[in-house]
């Protein structure tokens, strides 16, 4: 039996959630440029630390943005080999090959994610102006990771289905 991820409830909450949460970063952060550009320029009345303030949306942004990536599989890939490669069965076992990859990176980095994560809890840093806590956009880093490597797995799920089945049309 082929479970589907992409239509299960929980899959589908968690792209929403993280689609409004993108676009609300997306939104914030030219607010807060723009506001700055104002204040700067027009009113001749800088706000010191919106910069530091900007720093939080776009850790986020960034780090959800790939995680968003992930989910809809649209990551940067160099497709040169597909185009040399004829037979499905081989593309199944290329594809399988290249989602393993993908799975032991974003595992081996969410590892390192995970050490930054618990020393910036640890820690406790705070920003230079504002004294804001410097884990609020630490902690991006790791869960964006996190969702990273779930995608991932998904995927690989898939590709393992995918690799079966071509097996499976080569003995008929």
């Amino acid at each position: 039996m082929r479970i589907n991820f992409s239509d299960m409830k929980f899959y589908k909450i968690m792209g929403k959630v993280q689609s409004v949460i993108i676009s609300l970063l997306a939104v914030i952060i030219p607010l807060l440029i723009t506001a700055q550009v104002i204040l700067r320029y027009v009113l001749k009345m800088p706000l010191f630390g919106i910069e530091e303030l900007m720093l939080f949306p776009i850790i986020w942004l960034y780090m959800l943005g790939g995680a968003n990536a992930s989910m809809e599989r649209n990551h940067i890939s160099c497709g040169i080999l597909t185009l040399y490669i004829k037979k499905e069965k081989s593309i199944a076992i290329f594809n399988f090959i290249k989602a393993l990859i993908s799975v032991a990176i974003s595992m081996w980095l969410t590892y390192w994610a995970f050490w930054y994560f618990t020393y910036s809890l640890k820690m406790w840093k705070l920003s230079d102006l504002l004294y804001l806590p410097m884990f609020f956009a630490e902690s991006a880093i790791f869960i964006g990771l996190v969702l990273m490597v779930f995608y991932a797995l998904v995927e690989l799920y898939d590709m393992v289905l995918d690799l079966m089945d071509t097996e499976k049309k080569a003995e008929v």
